[in-house]
């Protein structure tokens, strides 16, 4: 929805970047109410795992300056390396679930949490950039004329996300487990033909355990994904904070004998779900026509 561009602050020569919307996303004023809000939100932020927006000096022109950030995408990285030793991986990860215990102190949640949103620098330090569809606790909602109201990439939204629901905190949390999977995997932990049966995937099936992918993974590391990936927001780690103790102490992780790990190569679709549904509605009139008839004999 907007374009970057690498620019020079003419006040004092560094580096930023400068966003801006695509043209035919200008007149759409939610669009423009959200991107203002990113552009709240980035101003008041001010932590070394999070980009920074600066104050416009030309307020009332509809683009964002930020921080210029180097490095490399954690995209990028995956596509080098395909999928990384495991300490890397768990560095990585506690340096997102840092950044993220600070955004969500202060009532904001990411909600579109990716390898294409994590910068990682030379000595492995990350970034979060873009909160374009960041939620602001105690805000109202906003949504997009032009998209869908389901927000977020198929690869990492959660269940919740899937079902419309808004999203919060342990979403963000649900989209860390899914990239420590693909880090230490090498690949996303469900998918399909199109972006829909790849989130109905997640709603219906359970992923292939890490560790049949890659038997290096400790026992204790994949419970951890499991636990941040639970379909049920309440049963996730309800802290960043949280998440990140287990991951710096993985040996005081219990392992549970999970059915996940039993009933992985069980695959359901939504079709199936569909005709069971169908089914008993059709069987709906064959069972009180056989009440009427035993009633009726027994009268």
């Amino acid at each position: 929805m907007a374009s970057i561009f690498k620019a020079v602050d003419t006040r004092d020569g560094k580096p930023v970047a400068i966003k801006i919307p695509h043209p035919e996303m200008e007149c759409d004023v939610q669009f423009y109410e959200r991107f203002q809000r990113e552009a709240e939100i980035g101003r008041t932020m001010d932590h070394p795992g999070i980009m920074k927006v600066y104050q416009d000096p030309r307020p009332g022109k509809f683009y964002m300056v930020m921080e210029w950030v180097e490095g490399r995408l954690l995209r990028q990285i995956l596509r080098d390396e395909h999928k990384l030793p495991q300490d890397r991986a768990i560095h990585l990860t506690r340096g997102v679930l840092d950044a993220l215990e600070y955004i969500h102190s202060r009532g904001v949640a990411h909600r579109d949490l990716k390898p294409e949103n994590i910068m990682v620098d030379d000595e492995d330090r990350v970034k979060l950039i873009d909160f374009g569809i960041a939620s602001l606790e105690g805000a109202r909602r906003l949504t997009f004329a032009k998209i869908s109201n389901v927000m977020g990439t198929p690869d990492y939204i959660s269940p919740e996300q899937v079902k419309g629901k808004r999203g919060d905190a342990r979403s963000d949390l649900y989209a860390v487990g899914v990239m420590l999977y693909e880090m230490l995997t090498g690949k996303t932990p469900f998918h399909g033909p199109n972006p829909f049966q790849i989130m109905n995937d997640r709603l219906l099936n359970n992923p292939v355990p890490p560790r049949e992918l890659e038997p290096a993974i400790w026992p204790e590391v994949q419970e951890i994904i499991y636990r941040a990936m639970e379909r049920d927001p309440a049963n996730r780690y309800q802290s960043a904070r949280e998440f990140s103790k287990d991951l710096a102490n993985p040996s005081d992780v219990g392992v549970t004998d999970r059915t996940e790990l039993k009933d992985w190569q069980v695959r359901r679709t939504p079709l199936l779900r569909q005709v069971a549904f169908y089914a008993m509605l059709a069987l709906i009139p064959v069972v009180v026509l056989g009440l009427l008839f035993w009633v009726a004999k027994h009268t």
